[in-house]
């Protein structure tokens, strides 16, 4: 049953180089063909340079023509095929395969329709995610997922890892706002998920597609869902004393009935780190602080605005400030907005976990966090999707230490294993990549894994579309010790147990 599964594309006879690059040199146009080593090598990593790995070539195509035919020739070489939005994901979900091609959507980058009445956009995956919104202001619209990276990440990226953001506990995560999607499966065939209609014959196929990591096809097409920019919109900086009370802050304003625009948290750590970069105006001695926005008509506003800094007074805020201006809102959400940035400046690395917790255990979590820090003896600042539940520790390292990178992987899975045990995931918005491979096996039973594996199989059933990613093979949670034994039965005893 499990064969396939286990079966992994490295174990398979690939073709020489020559003869795969010859094989898509048939199909594209010599300048979409990168195979000199010197070309290939800017490929070999996101945003999340720790892993790392030359791909045998790198295509980029330019029409859905030409994705198909490179997808029909892989599939005829049993070649494993990798695709690639913008290159700054912030795990290691679209590595490339050293033994395979990377497909890069680079030049997917155009917005091929606007319907401002029907509030949709068609684009291309390639196409940046903030750059959808620029396009429709001045019809009053804008995308609302706006992941961190919103500035640099592709829609395409969106859709393989269903980013969220700043809006979503309001707006929704990616898979709210994406209406439909054309991809191409690793046979060639092109498909049509979703539907502009509220229904669509089938079965509902999108909502699995979206947040797949690449893995059932490659998109070439995505219609979005466009929101009405609010009227007036207007933001609260909470700053506390004690980053428990953030935590239970953040409780109680969903508790009080608020749905919040925004709502973010920064420790302390991260505060001191981006407040020298912005100059946003942050309190840098509170222990935490809430970035809490409002939007909607005037008055909507204003009523929400007194209810939230009444909820942050009982919280015990020991500072409220409130935007009076567009600019100065902006300039509150810029720190936040340039954490990533501020922590390269302080650090030669940093490692970007992501995990999603229940709101009630944030304090828990952020104190164990702390305790990790003297255990690993390593820094990490915090920065908190509040609304959603999705952490964002920065563990800062050095690079040229291996034990540091040892101490930063270890810190960074002991944080997901804890979110796990409090009862939320390893993952919110950054998908599942090579460093959060191992706690699948923590976070999922075999029997769930297995239900993953024959949804991957439906697409792809030589396993050839980013292969060896998300899903954990059994040997792989065997060696981590973290295999599900129902009842005392070992399955597959004829594996190796290390």
């Amino acid at each position: 049953m499990n064969a396939v599964s286990e079966q992994t594309v490295l174990a398979m006879a690939a073709p020489e180089a020559a003869v795969v690059v010859k094989a898509l040199l048939q199909v594209l146009p010599a300048h979409c063909v990168l195979s000199r080593t010197e070309d290939t090598r800017p490929y070999e990593c996101d945003g999340l340079s720790l892993y790392r790995s030359v791909p045998m070539a790198v295509v980029l195509p330019e029409t859905e023509a030409q994705v198909q035919a490179v997808l029909i020739k892989c599939k005829k070489l049993k070649v494993p095929v990798v695709a690639r939005g913008a290159g700054t994901g912030l795990s290691g979900g679209a590595m490339p395969h050293a033994q395979g091609v990377l497909l890069g959507l680079a030049k997917f980058n155009r917005i091929k329709h606007i319907d401002p009445e029907a509030a949709i956009a068609v684009v291309e995956p390639g196409v940046r995610n903030l750059a959808v919104s620029e396009a429709v202001s001045s019809f009053g619209l804008y995308y609302a997922p706006d992941p961190s990276s919103q500035i640099a990440c592709s829609i395409g990226g969106n859709v393989a890892e269903n980013s969220g953001g700043v809006h979503c506990l309001k707006y929704g995560l990616t898979v709210h706002n994406v209406l439909k999607v054309r991809m191409v499966s690793m046979s060639g065939e092109i498909i049509e998920l979703g539907s502009l209609a509220p229904d669509s014959a089938g079965p509902e196929l999108l909502s699995v597609f979206v947040g797949s990591e690449g893995m059932l096809g490659v998109v070439t097409e995505v219609t979005l869902r466009l929101t009405p920019k609010p009227a007036v919109a207007r933001v609260i900086m909470a700053s506390f004393d004690d980053v428990e009370k953030a935590g239970q802050a953040v409780a109680q304003i969903i508790a009080a009935g608020i749905i919040p625009a925004g709502l973010e948290m920064m420790d302390k750590q991260a505060t001191q780190m981006v407040e020298p970069f912005v100059k946003a105006g942050y309190d840098t001695e509170a222990a935490a602080i809430l970035l809490c926005e409002s939007d909607g008509t005037v008055d909507e506003v204003a009523d929400e605005i007194i209810r939230m800094q009444q909820v942050f007074e009982k919280a015990g805020a020991t500072r409220l400030q409130v935007s009076q201006t567009e600019a100065e809102r902006l300039r509150f959400w810029a720190g936040r907005k340039n954490a990533f940035p501020a922590a390269g400046r302080v650090s030669p690395d940093y490692y970007c976990m992501d995990g999603t917790i229940p709101r009630r255990q944030l304090g828990r979590v952020l104190n164990a966090i702390q305790d990790m820090e003297k255990q690993f003896n390593m820094r990490c600042a915090n920065v908190f999707h509040a609304g959603d539940g999705n952490l964002h520790p920065l563990i800062l390292f050095d690079s040229n230490f291996p034990d540091e990178v040892r101490r930063a992987e270890d810190f960074g899975a002991a944080i997901l294993e804890l979110c796990v045990e409090v009862g939320g995931t390893i993952t919110g918005e950054h998908g599942v990549g090579m460093e959060k491979i191992n706690q699948m096996c923590v976070q999922f039973s075999r029997e769930e894994l297995d239900a993953f594996t024959a949804v991957k199989r439906a697409f792809d059933p030589d396993g050839l579309l980013n292969p060896e990613k998300v899903i954990p093979t059994l040997r792989r949670c065997a060696e981590y010790g973290k295999m599900h034994v129902h009842g005392g039965a070992l399955a597959f005893p004829e594996l190796p147990r290390f």
